[in-house]
């Protein structure tokens, strides 16, 4: 097996708490494996570009464990509220954790899927993945990553040969699995499950593990933990608003204790500014509405709070709760400023253009992104009309945080708005043509590249 000798560290940290957080689970066995998405600038982080495509099927698509990390697959158990709602009958059902391993930046990585068959809480499931969904997963995430949200990265999609049935799309629809690569995937509701069932022992292994894991600590100081998780999901709202995106189904087992983004399933882009703007459209009271997702994740990050008063006293994780908003109004400035591409310039003056921004945004009704592209490094164009008057004077002594140098620049801003969406699927679906997609990933690329911070002078 050519895994890359440099890159490759496996790891299988996930052993120390499977035993209340997991059951052994088995792959479902697919009548085909296609390739049809392959991550190797993700998978070169971990050491798995190296593997040939007969490989990467193997480990991949029929989930042959690999070296010296996780034994077998291990589909995690939680509860959690979905639209507001308590639910103790969830779980991974149809997806699973099967490997660890150290990244070349030093953060532990796991590696989890969708659409790899039942488990023991698919329920009614069929622990399957449509291919559109798949689809949707790699333009979420390449998207948001180009964006500086803090996301999982799709690694791999690979095509399964089942024909699935679906009430919201048209059916019989193809089948896949995907392979997400994320920093963890232990959730808010994973330590509700363990205040519910009131198992003390349990909760404090598994806030040593997260803070070990995922925050550098070694420490079991449940308040601590929360802190840490309340500025992370913080700078996540943040950069959602920042981003203009719509996660859909921001459930409390959807919320990851790392602060990174994962599990898409109805997310949109808006086109403007429009806090009001819904993705899912079982969302009919806009609990998760654009400009609603500070509040839901904060809410969720709440959940935590009391779900760790099984082993905390309930003053000092009050306090620790307080750290959410104090977050997030730092971040959604910052957030702003770098989509915005000027440097900040620090205290009042900062929020002064933001906000202004946003109410021209809001006023204007102007498209986000093409707003972003024309006003990057600072300058708003002269045909913007007066609306923009106050933002073009807050903005003039600002430097630019980059330049724009890129070739981006010289053409048109990318967007991801569902009609795009949907163009880039019809192709798949009617010919099996996966240009669009592949030129879409590409020129996402290139836009994260064009507005990255640049890389300091060693």
């Amino acid at each position: 097996m050519p895994l890359s000798p440099q890159a490759y560290r496996p790891a299988c940290a996930l052993t120390e708490i499977a035993d209340f957080l997991a059951d052994p689970v088995v792959p479902a066995d697919f009548p085909q494996t296609i390739i049809r998405f392959r991550n190797d600038r993700a998978a070169a982080e971990i050491g798995l570009e190296t593997l040939t495509d007969d490989e990467w099927v193997a480990h991949l698509g029929r989930f042959a464990p690999l070296p010296d990390t996780l034994p077998g697959p291990l589909a995690l158990r939680y509860h959690g509220h979905q639209f507001r709602q308590y639910n103790s009958d969830l779980g991974d059902g149809r997806g699973f954790t099967f490997a660890q391993m150290t990244a070349t930046d030093g953060r532990l990585l796991e590696l989890g899927t969708k659409g790899s068959g039942q488990t023991p809480y698919s329920r009614f499931g069929d622990g399957r993945l449509t291919l559109k969904g798949g689809v949707r997963e790699i333009l979420a995430t390449e998207m948001l990553e180009a964006l500086n949200v803090p996301t999982s990265r799709t690694l791999s999609i690979i095509e399964t040969g089942e024909a699935l049935h679906r009430g919201d799309e048209p059916s019989p629809t193809r089948s896949a699995v995907m392979v997400r690569m994320s920093h963890g995937h232990i959730r808010i509701g994973s330590f509700q499950r363990l205040a519910f069932e009131r198992d003390e022992a349990a909760m404090k292994r598994l806030v040593a593990y997260a803070l070990r894991h995922f925050y550098g600590e070694e420490s079991d100081d449940p308040v601590r933990l929360l802190t840490l998780v309340a500025q992370r999901t913080a700078t996540l709202a943040a950069r959602y608003m920042a981003a203009g995106f719509v996660h859909g189904v921001l459930n409390s087992d959807n919320i990851n204790v790392t602060g990174e983004s994962f599990d898409y399933g109805p997310w949109r882009f808006a086109p403007g500014w429009d806090p009001g703007f819904t993705a899912a459209y079982f969302d009919q009271m806009g609990l998760y509405a654009l400009g609603r997702q500070p509040e839901a994740i904060q809410w969720d990050v709440m959940q935590l709070a009391s779900s760790l008063r099984l082993i905390a006293e309930s003053d000092p994780l009050i306090a620790a709760l307080d750290g959410f908003a104090a977050t997030y109004q730092d971040e959604i400035v910052s957030a702003i400023l770098w989509r915005l591409g000027v440097t900040p310039r620090g205290g009042t003056e900062d929020r002064a253009l933001v906000q202004t921004f946003e109410r021209a945004l809001r006023e204007s009704q102007a498209p986000l992104e093409q707003v972003y592209f024309d006003v990057f490094g600072g300058q708003v164009p002269a045909h913007y009309d007066e609306s923009w008057n106050a933002v073009r004077d807050l903005i003039e002594p600002y430097a630019p945080r980059r330049a724009r140098d890129h070739a981006y620049w010289q053409g048109k801003p990318e967007s991801m708005l569902i009609d795009e969406v949907e163009a880039i699927w019809t192709p798949i679906a009617e010919h099996d043509d996966w240009t669009l997609l592949h030129d879409k990933v590409a020129r996402v690329r290139a836009m994260g590249r064009a507005l990255a911070d640049p890389v300091a002078a060693a």
